[in-house]
This record gives C-alpha cells, structure tokens and sequence, in this order.
C-alpha cells in the first residue's frame, strides 16, 4: 500500500502543483487528499480530454508539467490531446498520467473493465507513454526517477495504480438532499407504461434499477438497458433509441457525473423527433459509485436544458412531491427535463451488479 499523504507530498516536493482530472475508485483516496491541500490547484473535469487541455494550457502559462488523473477506461477520451497537441511531433508537451487499472489481468473485475485493463501497457507503448507500476512506498524513487526524466526531456509518462493502493484519506462531501434514489426510481416503475424503454447511465442508477428489477420481477412495467460503462454516453443512446422506435417512450435516467462528460450530445436534441423524450437528471454533486468526489461546476442546468431544445423544465427537490411531478412528468407529451437531487449514499447495502447481458439485450430488444 502507498501512503496517500507521502505521495502527494512527494509530488510537491517534485514541483507539481497543478492537477486535474476525472476522479475513479483507484485514485478516490489520491482526490481526497488533494482537496485537503491549498496550495496546489486541482480541478474536477467534466472528462479526460478536458482534463489533459487544462494541463496543456497550464503548462504554456507556466512552463510546468501539469498531472492529470484518471481511470484507464478515460485514455480514450483523452488519446486525441495526448497523442496529437502534446506528442513529439507536434508540440512536445510534458505530461504526468496517473491512472487507476481496472481490469488487469488475474484480477477479478468487472466485465467492462476486461479489454482495457489487459490492453493497458500496449496502448501506452503505442502512444509513447514511458510507464511504470507502483504498490508501496519504496516505489517512490521510481516515480521521482521518470518525473526528472519527464521534465528533462519533455515526454509523457504515466504511473499505473491498482484498486486499494492508496491508504485510506477520508473526504469532506455535505450534501442535504432528502430523496433517495431507491424511492425515486421505485415510484417511476409503478407508474409506466408496457411501451416504456429505460436507457440507464452507469453505476448506482442502473445497480438500483437492476435491484428493484430483480426485487419484484415482473410486477414491473417496461425495458431497461443498463449502460455498464461508457460514462456520458447515456443521453446519445437513448435520443437514438427514441428517433428509431417511435412507437415506445423512452425515459434516459442519467447521473450528473454522466451528465456532464459530454454535454455537447445535447445539441443533438433539436435535430431529432423527440416530441416525447423524458429525461431525468438524478443529481447528487458526486461521483458516488467511485468514491463521491464531488462535481461543483457551475452551470445552470435549467437554462442549459431549454437552450438544449427541451419544453419543459422541472426541479423535484422535496420528497413530498415525488408523486405528482412523476405524473406530470409521464403525462408530458413534449420533452421534458427532470432535475431530481438526490442524497448520496444507498440505502441498499451490497447492491448487486448486472451479469447476464446478452440477457439483458434481448429483453430490450
């Protein structure tokens, strides 16, 4: 294990105060330690490719190698910066990766996690990416080692990291939401219709669906397809799904994690026939499935959605209410955005995980 606070300290020591990224399991307690420190500056992005472009513009301002975060599920967000602006070919930009594996191989992940946890090690060596492997605190001279090379020679390295390496930083995440997830997506199953097809993003949104599914097993109405990985491709999915299967009603049930990665799927809207597209945002300033690091951009999301083509707007805050604006929401003949926050945290413990999915897509298809 790696002591969280002595790594970061070591980063420092080594000159690197600008951070950013997209938070995952693997760099939960790294994210924690870093908002407890002011004097480095560490921003949240919205997506990997974000997250490299803030360090480019970081590193032209300051001459500075800039480190950005992720899980390797993100490379591919953010190969086009890394592999093109940054190269040696181009600009030749420093750069430090630090990335959580998920999926290596011999260890026991989940299935979406398999292609680029065992293809990891190839794609860095075709992009060029010196790397190594850490799991303790002796391995700290190799990371001061590629640092300095880093620097010397203005090349791209990343430092890979396995789920729990990290010692155990605790975070400061308040959030006094009153509905729960559970009792939101348990009342909107009761009142769909047969025709209903759910495109759910991933994490606990569609575990929760998965559950409830599960729970009362066909006493509930409508489809589901659980998007398991693929982080902010929710949205695209389901304006598709709703274009080319008029005859349902789709209901896309996104996170604001998701929400946010790709925001410019939403100028997609005014393109289709989405005269009954129903959108719920379930809202809880976190990446909670990962470790709820928390999300605090600034947009105002009611703006955003009716600038995006939606004709209706709604912002469901009191459990009270939970009722009457899912009738009012069902009821829309035009599309309609559901800003719902919720708390975090879910009152199920252990939730299960989905398995079967060539299952799960002949049901919904």
């Amino acid at each position: 294990m790696i002591n969280t606070k002595k790594f970061v300290d070591l980063l420092l020591q080594n000159k690197i105060h600008f951070f950013s990224g997209v938070p995952d399991s693997c760099t939960n307690n790294f994210c924690n330690e870093l908002s407890q420190r002011k004097n480095i500056k560490n921003f949240t992005a919205p997506n990997e490719g974000i997250a490299v472009s803030l360090g480019i513009g970081h590193y032209l301002s300051t001459k500075k190698i800039p480190l950005v975060y992720l899980q390797n599920s993100g490379l591919g967000n953010a190969t086009d910066p890394i592999t093109n602006l940054m190269s040696k070919y181009v600009y030749n930009i420093p750069l430090i990766l630090l990335i959580g594996r998920r999926g290596a191989p011999k260890v026991k992940d989940e299935n979406q996690h398999v292609i680029q946890g065992k293809s990891l090690p190839a794609v860095l060596k075709q992009y060029e990416i010196k790397y190594i492997e850490i799991k303790t605190d002796s391995d700290f001279f190799k990371v001061k080692k590629l640092i300095s090379i880093a620097k010397k020679k203005s090349i791209r390295i990343a430092i890979i990291i396995n789920p729990n390496t990290f010692s155990k930083v605790l975070r400061n995440n308040s959030n006094r939401s009153k509905i729960s997830r559970y009792d939101l997506l348990n009342i909107l199953l009761t009142k769909i219709k047969d025709n209903t097809k759910i495109i759910s993003s991933v994490g606990y949104n569609s575990r929760e669906l998965f559950y409830l599914r599960q729970k009362f097993k066909n006493k509930k109405k409508g489809k589901d397809f659980l998007v398991v990985g693929g982080m902010g491709h929710t949205f695209p999915i389901a304006i598709s799904q709703q274009e080319f299967d008029p005859k349902s009603s789709t209901i896309c049930i996104d996170g604001d994690g998701s929400f946010y990665m790709h925001l410019g799927s939403f100028a997609l809207l005014k393109n289709f026939r989405l005269n009954k597209m129903k959108y719920i945002l379930l809202d809880n300033n976190s990446h909670e499935s990962i470790g709820g690091q928390l999300i605090d951009f600034k947009l105002d999301v009611k703006k955003f959605s009716i600038a995006a083509g939606f004709k209706k707007y709604y912002l469901l805050k009191d459990p009270k209410k939970i009722n009457q604006t899912l009738n009012n929401f069902l009821k829309s003949k035009k599309s309609i955005f559901l800003h719902v926050k919720i708390k975090t945290g879910s009152i199920i413990k252990n939730l299960p995980r989905p398995k079967d999915f060539k299952k799960i897509l002949y049901n919904f298809t």
